[in-house]
């Protein structure tokens, strides 16, 4: 192989490099892509009944057993499951509060649904009891 061609074949190779350099780089000015931001949502379950508050998209199933403060009994121990999950900022997350036997809702989870942001985010719920007084625990 002459010089010319050896010369020839190097630039060629060098063009082809800084081809491929050039459609894998980002455009000026462009971001590295960044993993989605999560913040946490918490559900508050209060009141003398039993249910649970459950998100959808799925992540929260909380849990509390209802309880007769006049009966002479200890409460219980407090809320079972998860009563608090991670969601993506920007994410809807709708709730539902579903009363044991024996229990009701007093009104719907509050709020009903919320488009997580970043920070605080909590919702509340109150089970009571059927057939007995409803109060906050």
């Amino acid at each position: 192989m002459s010089t010319t061609s050896r010369i020839h074949v190097v630039l060629a190779a060098a063009a082809l490099a800084a081809a491929a350099g050039f459609a894998t780089a980002a455009p000026a000015g462009a971001q590295a892509p960044t993993v989605a931001q999560q913040s946490t949502v918490y559900a508050w379950i209060d009141g003398w009944g039993g249910g649970t508050v459950t998100s959808r998209p799925a992540g929260i199933s909380c849990h509390t057993t209802a309880w007769d403060p006049y009966s002479g009994e200890e409460p219980p121990a407090g809320s079972t499951g998860p009563c608090e999950a991670r969601f993506p900022v920007g994410t809807t997350v709708t709730f539902t509060a579903t009363p044991d036997p024996g229990s009701y809702t007093n009104g719907s989870v509050d709020p009903a649904s919320l488009t997580v942001r970043a920070g605080y985010n909590a919702v509340w719920a109150m089970f009571c009891p059927t057939d007995g007084l409803c109060s906050a625990g």
